[in-house]
């Protein structure tokens, strides 16, 4: 899996745009959990874009788009789309979670602010490859979602993804938060 440390650079990007390898929790949710743990560590980079643009965290208008093409991507896929846009709802929550602690982090520590700007519009094709990816697993993981022991799943393999990712407690919450509508 890959660390947590995200040096934000030019070229970072680049790297975000081509599928990881996931290590692959093995069965369960662990796929769909480290899509998450991936788009709460891209939230890094937005964060970095946002700092230097001055840009607001919340955009209504561009959640809005992310919530439509992700119904539509639902229903293609024969998934209930309430479910998907919820789920999708939960991610977006938790990337303005990770995106406002560090910006407070910044803004306490000027030094630890990052000096290159990474560009938004180079991390949406990264989030919508994410995106498209979740509303995939969403459905591939259809009748365990719907199982009673699904939040005992779900708590072992974000457990076990955070702990991949080498994540700090900020990126931790941020991944929690992302996952309540998970399971049914």
């Amino acid at each position: 899996m890959r660390a947590l440390v995200l040096p934000v650079t030019l070229a970072l990007s680049a790297t975000l745009l081509a599928a990881p390898a996931r290590a692959g929790v093995g069965g369960g949710l662990g796929d769909l959990v480290e899509l998450s743990a991936e788009r709460v560590t891209v939230a890094e980079a937005v964060a970095a874009a946002k700092w230097h643009t001055g840009a607001e965290i919340d955009d209504p208008a561009r959640e809005e788009q992310i919530l439509a093409a992700v119904a539509e991507q639902a229903r293609r896929a024969r998934l209930d789309p309430h479910v998907a846009t919820a789920v999708m709802r939960d991610q977006i929550e938790a990337n303005k979670f990770v995106q406002r602690g560090l910006i407070a982090q910044w803004r306490r520590d000027p030094g630890r602010a990052p000096l290159q700007e990474p560009d938004l519009s180079e991390l949406r094709p990264v989030l919508d490859r994410i995106t498209a990816e979740l509303v995939a697993e969403l459905k591939a993981t259809e009748e365990l979602r719907a199982r009673p022991g699904c939040f005992d799943t779900l708590a072992r393999d974000t457990h076990r993804v955070a702990a991949g990712y080498g994540f700090d407690p900020l990126h931790t919450t941020g991944l929690v938060r992302a996952l309540p509508s998970v399971c049914d």
